[in-house]
């Protein structure tokens, strides 16, 4: 039986390309997915590719990997630095959870420099551009297979 990890992405996540492409780049969230389904199938896992622009909406998928997947890759977005919820509903699921960012949080503004989720996180990649999925990808095939 194949492991599925989801891959949740936040709040303007779907403008990626498009958005502040110095600090984002020019890959389209569509190019991320078609990267991480690529790599999933050469690691031997599956990945459900899903964002929100909304806070509930990614509690329930957070809820729902509970059942049905084996780890969660997070780019919370926005809501890193805010949410208490979506650290809550993580508390709540029993795999893995990696944190992922495509800039560098650190080298930003100062609110950008606490993140809720990375008290669940077994890590964070940040600032590898969108790579930073494919990197968080090889390590939760690598954490899933122990």
């Amino acid at each position: 039986m194949t492991a599925t990890v989801y891959i949740l992405n936040g709040p303007n996540l779907n403008l990626l390309g498009k958005r502040q492409p110095e600090i984002y780049g020019s890959d389209t969230l569509d190019d991320v997915n078609a990267s991480c389904a690529a790599l999933s199938e050469k690691l031997g896992v599956s990945v459900k590719f899903m964002q929100s622009n909304y806070e509930g909406q990614l509690i329930d998928w957070i809820h729902e990997a509970r059942h049905d997947a084996a780890g969660i890759i997070i780019n919370p977005a926005a809501y890193t630095h805010t949410s208490v919820a979506i650290l809550d509903a993580l508390n709540t699921f029993e795999g893995p959870v990696l944190e992922v960012h495509i800039s560098n949080v650190h080298q930003r503004e100062s609110f950008r420099h606490h993140s809720y989720v990375s008290q669940r996180a077994e890590g964070v990649i940040a600032g590898f551009g969108v790579q930073g999925y494919d990197l968080a990808l090889r390590r939760m095939a690598s954490l899933l297979a122990q």
